[in-house]
Formats: structure tokens, sequence, C-alpha cells
């Protein structure tokens, strides 16, 4: 069993460089993988990749800029594999990963993802460990070896704040297909698929043993996307959505963890901080808002139990 590597690709080539080393660093030859560039402008990046003399590693150019979530949604109908990495274009994977996670799903074929141990590293590669990933391991659920964890209880856990790292995982791809990326979301859409798989009834498995690098920098679509409310908009409009699903089930913890969504309203309390203490006044009521209140965000999001094909208008 290979697993499909797939690396959507918008951006710095230096780091692309790095990402696609480090899969050709892999201890097990058990991999493919396909950069897919998102019509990025300059193509001198792709021309690298359509350079490497391997046969496991190949290019596809999209013809128009598919964003985020087509992107992602792209990479999973392009994977073949029954499991399925969408690695960031600036992580590194260590040289133990395809090994240990290709363990980890023949031993537990029926995780809908597995998340292995991730360090987190800044722009230069350096270990780093900034608030964002104080604040995730504040709540996350720790395990001392590799567990399958059961839908409630892993809901419970994510509701508390999303923890996980998206480029890290590895997606039961059949399962993942069923939903699909939501194309609704920018920034929390993998938030969303986890918890959607979770709905459905299947387990996944952490594993604790580090064994890639998640990239943290200011120029990362989850930093950047931080000065935005339309991220918190999301939050909202995801938190809420679960809070109401889970107490339907019965899920009595998940839905007070929803209903408080600690974690996002302590970030934007100090989003609302820092930009009050810089001077900018624009979004600071609506950043209030959302640390304040309960209010529904406008716009047309979907419920956490709606399914996606993932189809961009």
């Amino acid at each position: 069993m290979a697993i499909d590597i797939m690396l959507p690709f918008y951006g710095d080539s230096g780091q692309l460089h790095e990402a696609v080393e480090s899969v050709l660093a892999q201890q097990d030859p058990d991999w493919r993988l396909t950069v897919v560039d998102d019509a990025y402008p300059d193509e001198a990046a792709a021309a690298w990749v359509a350079e490497i003399p391997d046969p496991r590693v190949r290019l596809t150019r999209n013809p128009v800029n598919l964003g985020v979530s087509g992107s992602f949604q792209r990479c999973l109908e392009l994977a073949s594999e029954d499991w399925v990495v969408i690695m960031g274009g600036d992580d590194r994977m260590l040289p133990g990963y395809v090994a240990r996670v290709r363990e980890a799903a023949d031993a537990h074929p029926q995780v809908a993802f597995i998340q292995p141990g991730v360090r987190v590293i800044d722009e230069r590669g350096e270990p780093a460990r900034p608030l964002a990933d104080r604040m995730k391991a504040r709540v996350r659920l720790h395990v001392d070896r590799p567990t399958v964890v059961d839908p409630e209880t892993l809901t419970t856990s994510l509701l508390g704040g999303n923890w996980m790292y998206f480029p890290a995982n590895v997606w039961n791809r059949a399962l993942a297909l069923e939903h699909g990326f939501e194309p609704r979301y920018e920034v929390v859409l993998d938030w969303l698929l986890m918890l959607r798989l979770l709905l459905d009834g299947h387990p996944a498995l952490l594993d604790p043993e580090v064994t890639f690098e998640y990239r943290r920098h200011p120029e990362s679509v989850s930093s950047s996307a931080a000065f935005d409310i339309s991220r918190f908009h999301e939050e909202k409009a995801l938190v809420l959505g679960m809070r109401d699903v889970t107490r339907r089930r019965g899920w009595t913890r998940a839905s007070r963890r929803a209903a408080a969504h600690t974690t996002s309203r302590l970030h934007a309390g100090l989003m609302l901080l820092r930009r009050l203490s810089q001077g900018h006044l624009q979004g600071s009521g609506a950043l209030l808002r959302h640390v304040l209140t309960n209010r529904w965000p406008p716009g047309d999001w979907p419920s956490p139990l709606e399914g996606s094909s993932g189809a961009r208008p």
C-alpha cells in the first residue's frame, strides 16, 4: 500500500524545494508525490519539479486558480491510493514519516484520518513555539502511544479548539471524498471535514511520535487570515452549528464546549488588543461581538451535517 502525497502549491519556490526534498528523503519508498500548481504566475518552481528524475513524482497545473478549498478538493480527486496526505508547500516530512503512517494505516484501516506527532518550525526552519501553538498545546488531546479515539471523545476535544495540524494528516481517501472540502470556507475547512467524519461515526488515530514539521510564519495562510474578521465568522458559524448538532445527539460535553468556544474567543480578544494597541480600529466591533456574544455571523454557512461535492461556483 503506497501513500499518495499531494502538495498543492502557490508561493515560495525555496520552501517548495525543502518540502519536495523531504519527501524524496523518505526511508520508506512506497509513496507517490503529486505537486498541484494552482496556476501560480511564476512557473519556475513547477519547472523544477518537472525535472526531478523520479517516476514517483509528477506535476499537474490547474488551468485556473482554484483557491484553497478548490485546490484541496482537486488533490483528493487526483489521488488514487487508499490513504492521502495534503501537504503544505512550506512544510517538511521527517525521514520516517511515510513508514510510520503506513504502519498505522495498515494496523487501523477503519479510521477516518491519522494525526502524527508534529514539530512546529519557523520561517528559517528552526523549532518554534508561537502563541497559536502554545494555545493548541493547552487544548490538545494528549496520548502516549498510538491511540484510536472514538468520535464523541475526539469531537469534544476538537470543539475546545482545533489543535490538529492539517498538512500532517493522513486521510482515508474514500471517507474524505464522501464530504470533500466545503467551498464556503477558506480557513476552517479542514476542521469542518474532520468533524463531519467524526459525526458520521468514524474514529481517528492519534500518534505521538513526531514525524512531521509544520512551518508557522507570518506569510502562511492561517497567519495572514488571522487579521481578517472572516476567519472568526467561519469559526463562529462552525462552532454554533456543532453546538446544535451535538446537543441533539446528546453529546452534552461537546455541545457545551462548542457553545463556549473559549479558544476562538481568546484568540479574537488577543487580536482585538493587538489591533487597538497599534491604532487599528477597523474590525474592532466585530471582534468584540465574537468575544462577547453567540450571535450567528453574516453570510450563508452550511450545517456541519451538510455534505459537499467540493464544486466551485
